[in-house]
């Protein structure tokens, strides 16, 4: 027995329900990842225990040898990772990344310049019920109508007209190539700060599967546990001379202790994309992504943009099922052991607690082993769920053959005793 079952049993078995879960489905929703067994031990660690206000060297508290000592380790990494000048990991999330970021570059009620969310954006790149919303003036780019991809020309003539403090380049629902060095030009013709964001893409940035934005803006914000597969968490990066504002913005300005597991978790993660077998792994991403669009196109249904480029591809179900909402076709996925999001598509009719669209995505998978041949397996088990009544035995068949693909493709901590 561990020492969770004998202290609380019922946390225990939470934990075990989960793991089940998770051991026995198909992860398809394109932000979600399996950590290693080594970034796992490093989260549940001592480290926990440990307060360490301020910065490797510069603390406020005593007994923090180990803590700077880590803390330094995961710059070091992500440094050499991202090919950066400074690297704050001390962000509880993307979003607080991204907040440090405004701290630093802008004052309450400047114009920031950032990607629709019903585009393809994230909420903290300026939604209204965000905070990023309520203390900044917001201005939005988007996706074309025909292409729905983004038109740069058209991003340039929206910065010129409106000369925003900040321009944010990023997505969390965009499957094409971002192109950082056309962002860049554009935020030097305006005089605005480039923030590139790519808690998605990381993975796929220091792999050299995607453009990385590093040389083409000051800032830039990343989640750790995307594509990059650490723990739960934030990064910024940017050029030495923002270091000061930066860490400034991020403690004291929004956060206090940080959080030293998680930090050591994401210097171990970090480590792990440095090895080559890392490289490969995003490279097997893409093509099982590829695999997957070209499948389900195959099967008739569109994809947003007509496929994808990166780890991420939106069905907009309206090809086939018009009456059908996102929200009720990924809870008929689920059912069946497919776990994914409703999304909305650009210009969707729906609210984003219905939507359009279905959003799927291929790390997880990936990172269990699987490639382009189940990828194909799994886009007619989706097709085949998707056109089904919610109480056809189809459902039922295809989940048990979802549990014997999990079987053959255990996740990567399986083994473990505690996980």
């Amino acid at each position: 027995m561990s020492f969770l079952d004998a202290a609380d049993p019922e946390v225990g078995r939470i934990i075990k329900t989960e793991r089940d879960r998770q051991g026995n489905t198909l992860e398809m929703i394109a932000s979600e990842n399996h950590a290693s067994p080594a970034v796992l031990e490093a989260m549940g660690s001592v480290l926990t225990d440990k307060y360490a206000e301020g910065y490797p060297g510069r603390r406020y508290y005593c007994g923090n040898e180990n803590m700077d000592a880590v803390e330094q380790l995961a710059i070091d990494r992500a440094k050499e990772l991202f090919a950066c000048e400074h690297a704050n990991v001390q962000p509880h999330s993307g979003t607080n990344a991204n907040i440090a970021c405004y701290m630093a570059a802008l004052d309450p009620g400047d114009k920031v310049m950032g990607m629709h969310l019903a585009h393809g954006g994230h909420l903290s790149h300026g939604l209204h019920i965000n905070i990023s919303g309520k203390l900044y003036e917001i201005v939005n780019y988007g996706v074309e109508d025909d292409s729905e991809t983004l038109d740069m020309d058209h991003v340039r003539d929206i910065a010129l007209a409106e000369k925003p403090k900040m321009i944010i380049a990023g997505a969390s629902a965009y499957s094409r190539i971002i192109d950082f060095e056309a962002f860049g030009r554009i935020a030097d013709e305006v005089g605005a700060v480039l923030l590139s964001d790519i808690a998605h893409i990381a993975g796929l940035v220091v792999a050299g599967m995607h453009p990385t934005p590093v040389p083409y803006g000051a800032l830039v914000t990343t989640t750790t546990h995307k594509t990059l597969r650490g723990p739960r968490g934030g990064v910024v990066l940017c050029r030495e001379d923002w270091a000061k504002k930066i860490n400034s913005a991020v403690f004291p300005g929004i956060q206090g202790g940080p959080i030293m597991q998680n930090i050591a978790a994401k210097a171990v993660a970090f480590a792990e994309c440095l090895k080559p077998a890392f490289k490969e792994y995003c490279k097997a991403v893409i093509f099982n992504a590829k695999a997957l669009a070209a499948a389900l196109s195959e099967l008739g249904w569109r994809l947003v943009s007509g496929g994808t480029d990166n780890h991420l591809m939106l069905i907009d179900l309206r090809s086939r099922m018009p009456e059908t909402t996102g929200k009720q076709a990924a809870i008929r996925l689920g059912s069946a052991g497919i776990i994914a999001n409703w999304n909305t598509i650009p210009n969707d009719p729906r609210p984003p607690m219905k939507a359009s669209g279905v959003r799927l995505g291929t790390p997880a998978l990936t990172t269990r082993g699987m490639g382009q041949t189940q990828m194909r397996q799994i886009a007619k088990w989706i097709d085949q769920i998707l056109v089904a009544d919610d109480d056809s035995p189809a459902i039922a068949e295809v989940r048990q053959a979802v549990k014997d693909m999990c079987d053959e493709f255990p996740v990567p901590w399986a083994q473990m005793k505690d996980a």
